[in-house]
């Protein structure tokens, strides 16, 4: 299974601002690595808040809207509800990297110089960009 990246909105909207990624469609390239991912809409489960059982076993999850929404769950803003249980949520969306890692430095061997993988890519734009 390819590695999978939670991208909070708030970040997103910080990064488009600052002309740092780009996102067209369901990509986002990060702008500095040339690096894509493809995007699908989803949130991080933080907390219960009803006091009601987590039955579905969501908390400290990533999940994206299609398969809450097939669960029957109701999202506004920070906020699901799924049956009698409330849930604090972070809205964002879940990426994969585009390609391998190698096809990557192939196409973009610049871009990717400093990094033996995606994790160390990806940790070097968090750092220079949080």
């Amino acid at each position: 299974m390819k590695n999978r990246v939670f991208f909070p909105q708030a970040a997103l909207d910080e990064w488009i601002a600052g002309d740092l990624v780009d996102l067209e469609r369901d990509e986002l390239t990060i702008r500095s690595e040339a690096r894509k991912y493809r995007i699908t809409e989803a949130v991080r489960i933080l907390r219960e808040v009803a006091g009601t059982p987590d039955e579905q076993d969501l908390v400290g999850r990533v999940k994206s809207v299609g398969y809450l929404t097939e669960l029957g769950a109701e999202l506004l803003e920070q906020s699901m509800i799924l049956g009698d249980a409330a849930y604090d949520v972070v809205p964002g969306f879940v990426g994969a990297p585009v390609g391998t890692f190698a096809e990557h430095l192939q196409a973009s061997p610049e871009a990717g110089a400093q990094a033996a993988s995606d994790e160390e890519l990806l940790a070097a734009f968090l750092s220079k960009s949080m």
